[in-house]
């Protein structure tokens, strides 16, 4: 048991020394992965997914206006706040904002700042401020680099399993798949709940962000009811969820707007 105590202190030693710390929210987080190297590929996946022949983009009329607009008044806000808080060194977004022709009720933006809207959120978001309420949390994921930091955690994830495959290999096999079950298990358990974790974080950040762009994040109330009002399907637990509940997460950012407000110039 003893040969794999150094193993064990690098992991540790990696945890403490690999972090950074996510701007307004003051969180520290894993980061194992460079911002280049992330940035880099995210940014050659999102050319490649707009030169798709099978992706409609959609480059002209009022929502693809609509898009850019207000995701350049949000980058404007944001980058404002990184360069006076001592972060503008530290992020190298390269911006883009597109609506892609799509049934699909979603929004996302990779790290370094690719951002997509589809067209089936536009029913559900249909006030500037609601848009900006989508786009801003969706950009919050990417100012706290959490794509990054998933990254890590299953890169500690899978160092960790080759730790316990290890350490019970003198162990009868009935054991072991024991072992690695219960581990796999809770490893994954655990990475939900970062999961919902970062999306609580998305949203602070990106109320605080579509403040600072001019937006009232009160707007936020009404835009997670009109989405609600779209699960027609159900829901899985929360749980097992990446996502909070929804009236965990309303809740929630009813907590958090008063913090907004203070970023807020109509």
């Amino acid at each position: 048991m003893k040969k794999f105590k150094p193993a064990l202190v690098v992991i540790a030693v990696m945890t403490i020394l690999s972090c950074s710390t996510v701007p307004l929210t003051g969180r520290k987080q894993l980061s194992l992965v460079g911002d280049a190297e992330v940035n880099q590929s995210a940014a050659a996946s999102y050319k490649q997914l707009l030169s798709d022949p099978k992706t409609k983009v959609v480059a002209t009329g009022t929502d693809a206006q609509r898009v850019k607009v207000i995701g350049n008044r949000l980058a404007t806000a944001i980058q404002k706040y990184l360069n006076d808080n001592g972060y503008g060194n530290q992020y190298n977004f390269a911006w883009e904002f597109n609506l892609i022709q799509s049934s699909e009720v979603n929004a996302w933006c990779m790290p370094g700042g690719k951002v997509a809207v589809y067209s089936g959120l536009l029913p559900v978001a249909n006030t500037d401020a609601y848009l900006a309420v989508v786009m801003g949390h969706e950009i919050g994921h990417a100012i706290a680099r959490h794509s990054a930091e998933r990254i890590s955690q299953e890169m500690l994830v899978q160092g960790g399993g080759q730790l316990v495959g290890a350490a019970t290999s003198q162990q009868s096999q009935a054991t072991q798949t024991a072992i690695s079950t219960l581990y796999g298990v809770g490893s994954q358990l655990k990475l939900l709940a970062y999961s919902r974790n970062q999306e609580s974080e998305a949203d602070r950040l990106g109320l605080t962000f579509m403040a600072m762009a001019g937006y009232d994040p009160h707007n936020a109330i009404a835009f997670w009811q009109r989405m609600a009002a779209q699960n027609k399907g159900g829901a899985p637990p929360e749980f097992l969820s990446t996502h909070p509940a929804d009236a965990t997460r309303i809740a929630n950012i009813q907590n958090l707007i008063p913090e907004a407000m203070k970023y807020y110039k109509p």
